[in-house]
Formats: C-alpha cells, sequence, structure tokens
C-alpha cells in the first residue's frame, strides 16, 4: 500500500511542476532531490532520538501523523488543473531501444539509483555489524549522509553553471569511488564520517546533470511517467538493496559498500562511453559545457 501510495504520488507531485521541469530539468530535479534528502534526514532524526524512548509501534504511529495532516490540508485544497501531456507512442519507445546513447542512459540511471538506494537503505546496518556502532549512532551518520546530500545538491546547482558538466561528473565519481573504499577500509568513527561526506558528495551531483542531459537529449524523457525505456533503469536500479541482502548473506555485510564501489565503476565506464559516442555519431549527445 505503501509503494503504491508513494508512485500515485509522485506522478502527481511531478504533473504539477511539469512545466517548471520543461523550464530548467537540472534545477527541477535538484530542488525534488533537495526536498527528498530534507524529509529523510528528519526522518532519520526521528528515529534516532526515539530509538531508545518508544516502541516501534509509536515511532511509525508518530510517522503516520504527517502524511495524514496533509490529507487533511489537501482536500481542502484546489489546484488548476495541469496542462495534459502527450505520452509517447509504441513506435517512439521502441525507437529508444534502438539508439545506442539511450540505452546507456538508462543503464546509467540503473547503476546510479541502485548506489544511492543501496548506500541510504543500508548504511546503517553496515556501520552497526562492521564497527559495532550502536544503532542510534548509525542512525544519526544517516542523517549526517542526508544532511550533505541535501548540501551537495545546494552547492551543485551553482557549480553547474561555473563548472563544465564533464569535470562535474568526473569529479562526483572519483568522489563516490573514495568514499566506498573508506567506508571498506576504516575502523574509526573519522573514517567514517570522511567516507559518508564523499560518497553524499558524488551522489549530489550525478542525478541533477543527468536529468539536464535526458531532457534536451531525448525528448520523450519526462519524470511524470518515467516513459521508454528509462522506466526499466529506474525500476530496476530499486533492485539493489534487495539483493544486497542475498549479498551480504553470501559474502559478508563488506558486500554492502562493495555493491557501490562496483555500481560506480560502471557509472564511470558508462560515461566515458557516452563521452565516445557523442564524439563519434556528431551530435553532441552529452553536453560538456
Amino acid at each position: 500500500m505503501t509503494g503504491v501510495a508513494g508512485a500515485a504520488l509522485y506522478a502527481a507531485v511531478f504533473h504539477s511542476v511539469g512545466a517548471v521541469y520543461e523550464h530548467d530539468p537540472s534545477a527541477t530535479a535538484n530542488l525534488a532531490g533537495l526536498f527528498l534528502s530534507l524529509g529523510c534526514m528528519v526522518t532519520a532524526l526521528w528515529v534516532a532520538v526515539s530509538f531508545y524512548i518508544y516502541t516501534i509501534f509509536s515511532v511509525l504511529f508518530f510517522l503516520a501523523l504527517i502524511p495524514a495532516f496533509l490529507a487533511g490540508v489537501l482536500a481542502r485544497s484546489q489546484f488548476p488543473a495541469p496542462q495534459p501531456l502527450a505520452h509517447p507512442s509504441l513506435g517512439q519507445v521502441m525507437r529508444d531501444f534502438r539508439s545506442p546513447a539511450a540505452v546507456m542512459f538508462s543503464l546509467l540511471i540503473f547503476f546510479q539509483f541502485g548506489n544511492e538506494y543501496a548506500v541510504a537503505g543500508w548504511l546503517p546496518l553496515f556501520l552497526i555489524q562492521r564497527l559495532g556502532i550502536s544503532p542510534e549512532s548509525a542512525l544519526w551518520l544517516l542523517a549526517l549522509f542526508w544532511f550533505a546530500l541535501m548540501t551537495g545538491r545546494s552547492v551543485a546547482q551553482f557549480a553547474l553553471r561555473r563548472v563544465r558538466r564533464a569535470r562535474l561528473l568526473l569529479a562526483a565519481v572519483v568522489a563516490d569511488l573514495f568514499g566506498c573504499v573508506v567506508l571498506l577500509a576504516t575502523e574509526n568513527l573519522f573514517g567514517v564520517i570522511t567516507g559518508i561526506l564523499l560518497i553524499a558528495a558524488g551522489f549530489a551531483v550525478i542525478f541533477p546533470v543527468l536529468a539536464e542531459q535526458m531532457g534536451g537529449r531525448f525528448p520523450n524523457y519526462h519524470p511524470v511517467f518515467f516513459s521508454g525505456i528509462f522506466s526499466f533503469a529506474m525500476a530496476g536500479g530499486l533492485l539493489a538493496p534487495w539483493s544486497l541482502g542475498y549479498l551480504a548473506q553470501a559474502w559478508g555485510i563488506q558486500a554492502v559498500m562493495g555493491l557501490p564501489l562496483a555500481g560506480s565503476v560502471m557509472v564511470f565506464l558508462l560515461l566515458v562511453l557516452i563521452w565516445i559516442e557523442a564524439r563519434l555519431t556528431g551530435p553532441r549527445a552529452f553536453r560538456t559545457g
């Protein structure tokens, strides 16, 4: 029920900001990600503060009050009718599958979404089992991850106007790689904080830049319905947290950071391939400026 409700809410929200997205895809995606990070940070802080005070039922009950309050507010609100969006035809969708750039972009989103959801979902358990950190402290560190991600998205919006996209993406992927390596190797709190900040800094940059590139390169793409080949990429990225349960059981808790590390390597290789494809095909499928 939560998954279905979240999908419907996600589509409704992006319908309401569709015109803004078409005007500036990167800024819209960045702002949406910023508020997503804020909500996740507040939730992690609430669970950390109440971990030893309230029962699980009480924690979830208080969290349920938030959508209940918003449902009451929205029930009495009126919104202008959004402009209808033209869904792509089956022929347009199939043409995406024949485009090497579209396939590589979708794979890039697949691995990047997998990296982000894997770290966000498994970070507390990794810290508890790998370093023996208390659950409360692990949740505070998860809140730090979301705070760093939120701050990084704010900084990235200004950097997009001043720094070449290729350099930003390269720096982001390198930060991801080093962050995962640090978390795999560290045995103290300083290393944990350093790794978390590096990973968050990398994650904060990648998706806003990709949203900007896809908005200009693929007119069929729109965040309301994740049309065409990109729907498979974004849905597939959600499989990473699920697969980590099996990998951690087979190879140990180190797999929690090993999978994002391998995913970051794939992101780097795909960025190189997209850049090469853009150079060979003439039209610049990937803006670097």
